[in-house]
């Protein structure tokens, strides 16, 4: 998972994709971090990407690095029950709690993916299994 994480980190912005009836969705994201083994990614329960993933949990995750190396992670996406996964990640990224918070009544939903596979690809060579 940290190789995964790593990447993610060094890319930057990553774009989670979802589907909205029969229609698929891309939006930027930023927000991960490594616990307990898992690569976690946090979504506002008040969006519409939270309401698709819970409808069809069936997601994909693309990022870039600065030399055009790229990731693809696939998976399910199986929300945590666990607030310490949100709290953490408001500790690790407190520009956040001015949106998720007690008064604004928003939740920061933490995810990781489940029955995943992630690939890194060379802008010209063959991807490598970044799960093994």
């Amino acid at each position: 998972m940290s190789k995964i994480n790593d990447f993610l980190t060094e890319a930057g912005v990553f774009f989670l994709a979802s589907v909205d009836g029969d229609q698929p969705k891309l939006r930027p994201l930023g927000a991960h971090f490594e616990m307990d083994g898992k690569v976690l990614f946090g979504i506002g329960d008040f969006k519409e990407v939270f309401k698709q993933l819970v409808s069809n949990p069936k997601t994909e995750i693309v990022a870039c690095k600065p030399d055009g190396h790229w990731l693809r992670y696939t998976g399910k996406a199986v929300f945590e029950t666990d607030p310490k996964y949100a709290e953490a990640a408001l500790e690790a990224m407190p520009h956040l709690k001015s949106i998720y918070n007690e008064e604004t009544g928003h939740k920061m939903m933490m995810f990781h993916l489940e029955d995943a596979i992630a690939v890194q690809i060379a802008i010209m060579g063959e991807g490598e299994n970044m799960m093994e």
